[in-house]
């Protein structure tokens, strides 16, 4: 029986495609970098961010710079270029109708993680929004999903994890917890396939039938 269900963030509650890909663009302009198409950047939705400036820039120095970019923009305005995606506010009533523990678990820093639930109404869902820390402390998904089980007292096999990425899929399952990839998001079929996951879903709906 799953009593505990972590959901990522970006890609499986909520399209930040918008903010992320703006952010991004704003910060490789910044340094003087000619800043690829919006649709160009959707790779870099889900992992942690670092990374994915660190392939883009080769450099660890400039990629540091460029997650300090990114931050101006996103803290006032990306992380509010963001909608949820229909159909999720009803998986999450039922789920809290079932009295299933809900979690937010996300490599995003939970200071915006935090912010972006309050500000589309999420927060009465979830008995906890977890996330990274602003220095990049648990934006591993292995590392973030063993604290939220410490923190909470979350039983492994008791536990599921819902996301778009293979990050959410192996973290989960280095955690010994169940798991459902989401193909709305951001991450292929394939990539979820290959990760493991335990079903790969197409829709939230599709989401509430694996929970039921």
């Amino acid at each position: 029986m799953i009593h505990a269900v972590c959901f990522d963030l970006d890609g499986t509650l909520t399209d930040p495609k918008l903010g992320i890909t703006n952010c991004i663009r704003y910060a490789l302009e910044q340094m003087g970098r000619e800043a690829p198409p919006a649709d160009e950047l959707t790779w870099c939705i889900g992992p942690p961010l670092l990374q994915s400036f660190e392939t883009m820039l080769g450099d660890a120095a400039k990629a540091d710079r460029a997650l300090v970019l990114y931050r101006e923009r996103f803290g006032d305005v990306g992380l509010y270029e963001n909608e949820v995606y229909p159909g999720i506010v009803d998986v999450l009533a039922d789920c809290q109708a079932r009295e299933l523990r809900l979690f937010v678990a996300t490599s995003k820093p939970v200071v915006y993680a935090e912010r972006i639930i309050e500000h589309f109404g999420l927060s009465q869902y979830f008995e906890a929004v977890c996330g990274a820390e602003l220095d990049g402390t648990r934006s591993d998904k292995t590392e973030l999903l063993a604290w939220v089980r410490a923190q909470h007292g979350l039983d492994a096999a008791g536990s599921m994890m819902i996301g778009d990425r293979r990050h959410d899929i192996i973290g989960a399952k280095n955690n010994g917890m169940r798991t459902v990839g989401v193909t709305y998001g951001y991450g292929s079929r394939e990539e979820l396939a290959e990760a493991g996951a335990d079903w790969i879903v197409d829709s939230p709906a599709d989401v509430a039938a694996v929970l039921a």
